[in-house]
């Protein structure tokens, strides 16, 4: 199922069910959501100095376009600033923060016609979060920073909530490209050789579904949905945040979407913050997630 949602007067518990369900939603901007866009943007503003964040690409080379990128967005990702902004929207949102966990949130930046696409700008090709090790049970949030349009937009491609893909997934490891690739993500800028988990078949993208909330606005959708980069031919950057959460008895009982094609190892559970006191997940909830490495990727097989 793909039925989208909008501003939907549901409980986070009906939510979250209608999510593993493959359902959409997407909610116009509250208090809590613009506050955090105003504080995103002028973070950006601040690093382009008098350049138009949205068009700075036209006048900067690459190489210090991605400097300034390489610099604004840890800084933002750990500013103990955004970390609020994101409890006061779950809040916002009718979670309960008691069980919900949360992990820090990402800048997210697609320039327009190819300008710069890979490393600390990279351009996600077709995928689910599911193929880089993220639970099941993991629900994504997604705001832009900036007015946005279909041309510059996610999409979601809904044929594949129920069919499987072929891909690489079996070669991924979180805790390995943690300690081998995504530090170097600034270094990526005319290519990115990181090997990343990547549909290994052809797909068909169309039908898409492609919403455009206002700056501020929420898309929630779950891990396990099939979404991409719109190849960018707006005349502008586009900046996003983007933010995942997990709630602890889903992730105890394994309640989440279903796998059509994952086969990933390792998890993304030891990056959860409590929603109150931002403790990580107990450990024993995370050790029956983090599974090995595969002793032969090709031997665990993949779905057509």
């Amino acid at each position: 199922m793909n039925s989208v949602f909008t501003d939907a007067n549901v409980s986070d518990n009906q939510r979250r069910e209608r999510l593993y369900q493959g359902e959409l939603f997407v909610y116009n901007a509250i208090p809590e959501s613009r506050a955090f866009c105003d504080f995103a943007r002028d973070m950006i503003r601040e690093a382009f100095g008098s350049l138009d964040p949205e068009t700075a690409q036209y006048q900067m080379p690459v190489e210090k376009y991605a400097a300034v990128l390489a610099e604004l967005k840890p800084k933002f990702i750990h500013h103990p600033e955004s970390k609020k902004h994101i409890q006061r929207i779950l809040k916002a949102l009718g979670c309960d923060l008691e069980e919900t966990y949360f992990d820090v949130p990402r800048m997210r930046s697609s320039t327009s016609d190819d300008y710069l696409t890979s490393g600390i700008a990279y351009a996600f090709h077709p995928h689910r979060d599911t193929w880089y090790s993220a639970p099941f049970s993991q629900v994504n949030f997604w705001l832009p920073i900036f007015q946005i349009v279909p041309e510059n937009a996610m999409a979601f491609h809904p044929r594949y909530w129920s069919e499987g893909v072929r891909n690489g997934s079996a070669d991924y490891n979180y805790a390995e490209w943690n300690r081998t690739s995504r530090q170097s993500a600034a270094q990526h800028i005319k290519t990115d050789t990181r090997k990343q988990p990547k549909a290994e078949q052809p797909m068909e993208l169309d039908p898409q579904i492609r919403l455009i909330p206002p700056p501020g606005g929420i898309i929630v959708f779950s891990a396990a949905q099939m979404h991409s980069s719109v190849p960018n031919n707006s005349g502008k950057t586009r900046f996003s945040i983007d933010f995942r959460t997990v709630h602890l008895g889903d992730a105890r009982d394994r309640r989440g979407a279903p796998n059509v094609d994952s086969h990933c190892t390792g998890t993304t559970m030891g990056d959860y913050l409590h929603g109150t006191d931002l403790a990580h997940l107990p450990d024993d909830v995370i050790e029956t997630y983090d599974t090995p490495p595969h002793v032969n990727a090709a031997a665990a097989g993949s779905s057509d």
